[in-house]
């Protein structure tokens, strides 16, 4: 037996005892010794080399890697029970769509795209070459490539598992409204995007919790069906829980959209993939593959940050449910500063997206956002945010506009849309007797997708649709009218001006 293996029996013994009672300090020498084993056998393995007198061959080699897995499976389970011991009781998980890569190593994949400012895409795809070079060739007529982009790549490890390479090359400007022809990696296939609209009207879909099962699967179906200019997702991707091969099915999986328009994401505690005890930091994978634009919008960190679509008509705000958020952060200043540069007048729409509800009368996640909502709700509703929208909960839910917990028509809608279609099931059970039942207007435990409509400066059409098979069915449709009039403190002429102004 690999002495890497022993370590890593005895390591389970001491982590069950951590969880009794405690020993980290123990738990953490061990851990580092039977890692720093583990890769090593690997890495001989790979070499054809011995390790300790003995041939670590491919099966042992596979067999290791199936203990680490099993144990880091049981160690995320553990977590994952003690905080949900109270839970609801979820249907049975729908299977895995796992979405394999049987092309060249130099061959791009989990191609995806996000916007950059004003004018600018990045592209993001993986290789398992680690060699192959960063750059997109991109044109406006199929195979004629005019600009010729140059980006980087990185690659992160978690346990043994190593990423390809990941690259990110942002390419502009490039004209609003128009269709480009691109290849990534001066290989493989030609992809098409089309930039979002530099005006109103624009529609956007909004979808949570994704994974990739089935139901997955199907809400992509029906997304795909309709056309839509840009795709935000509140939190909870691909569902890996530090099982990292899995966030490379995800990328081949949603690849067929994310690569034709931007999906602007920010994350959830799918993401967080972090072991205190073993001292892997949160968010690697997350971060490495799903790079935002926090840069341009002045945040620190790419767990939050902002966007402005149509030139600026609609505002757009992604918050990390799972970083530091209090009075005093750094994320809460950066908030402020960023709310505070909008301007109402010339921005008409602002819209906010969160993992973790707020406000949320399903069993399941109770109470989980409190935290959040008593120290940035005020900022949102001096603000006159008119749309919050959340995941984690997998279920639909529609409020009424509300503030501190009453409802209030200067406060934002608070939407739940946690139901793309992960593993775990949907949150079936909602509380009839819930402090805020007066203030849900819908709610209905099914999987489907959303879709905002901005028609015009006041003027906005909500629709959440359930999927029914292979049909995506309206189950829930509302008009929304800007928050503009209650942000602006001038006059009517002033509104009236700027709308006649912009049609």
């Amino acid at each position: 037996m690999c002495a890497a293996f022993r370590v890593a029996v005895a390591l389970t013994r001491v982590l069950y005892h951590a969880a009794a009672g405690s020993v980290l300090g123990v738990a953490r020498v061990l851990f580092a010794a039977a890692n720093e084993r583990c890769v090593r056998c690997v890495n001989q393995a790979a070499l054809g080399r011995s390790v300790t007198g003995t041939f670590c061959g491919d099966l042992l080699v596979e067999a290791m890697a199936h203990s680490w897995r099993v144990l880091m499976q049981g160690l995320t389970s553990l977590m994952f029970l003690c905080a949900r011991a109270d839970e609801y009781v979820r249907r049975p998980p729908s299977p895995l769509v796992l979405t394999a890569h049987d092309k060249p190593a130099a061959h791009p994949q989990q191609v995806h795209i996000s916007t950059v400012g004003s004018n600018s895409m990045r592209i993001s795809w993986v290789t398992d070459d680690r060699n192959a070079p960063s750059v997109v060739e991109y044109g406006k007529s199929r195979g004629n490539y005019t600009v010729s982009t140059t980006g980087n790549h990185a690659t992160y490890r978690y346990f043994f598992y190593k990423s390809g390479a990941i690259h990110h090359v942002t390419i502009g400007p490039l004209a609003p409204s128009t269709t480009y022809h691109y290849r990534c990696g001066k290989a493989g296939d030609e992809f098409t995007l089309r930039t979002p609209p530099a005006s109103l009207p624009i529609e956007l879909v909004v979808i949570g919790d994704l994974g990739q099962t089935g139901w997955t699967a199907s809400t992509l179906s029906h997304i795909g069906g309709a056309d839509y200019d840009m795709l935000l997702l509140p939190g909870d991707l691909s569902y890996a829980d530090t099982q990292q091969p899995l966030w490379d099915s995800f990328g081949r999986l949603v690849q067929p959209l994310a690569s034709a328009r931007p999906w602007m994401v920010t994350e959830g505690n799918h993401e967080v993939e972090a072991l205190p005890v073993v001292g892997f930091a949160p968010f690697v994978a997350y971060n490495a593959r799903w790079r935002m634009p926090h840069e341009e919008s002045g945040s620190a960190s790419n767990l939050n940050y902002s966007l402005d679509v149509a030139s600026g008509a609609a505002h757009v705000v992604m918050l990390g449910s799972y970083t530091e958020f209090e009075q005093g952060s750094e994320q809460y200043a950066w908030l402020e500063w960023d709310l505070a540069g909008v301007d109402r007048r010339k921005t008409p729409w602002l819209l906010v997206l969160l993992h973790a509800p707020w406000y949320n009368t399903n069993q399941a996640h109770q109470g989980e956002g409190e935290a959040m909502r008593a120290a940035m709700e005020r900022l949102l509703y001096d603000a006159r945010v008119d749309v919050a929208f959340s995941g984690h909960v997998h279920a639909y839910e529609r409020f009424t506009r509300i503030y501190d917990n009453e409802a209030d028509s200067r406060g934002p809608m608070y939407i739940t849309i946690g139901d793309g279609g992960n593993r775990e099931g949907l949150a079936l059970k909602f509380l009839k007797d819930h402090n805020s039942a007066h203030l849900s207007v819908f709610r209905e435990a099914s999987f489907g997708h959303g879709r905002l409509r901005i028609v015009n400066e006041t003027s906005a059409v909500w629709t959440w649709h359930r999927n029914d098979d292979e049909y995506a069915t309206v189950r829930d449709e509302v008009w929304l009218e800007s928050l503009l009039l209650q942000s602006c403190p001038w006059c009517w002429s002033c509104v009236k001006y700027s709308v006649h102004d912009r049609l």
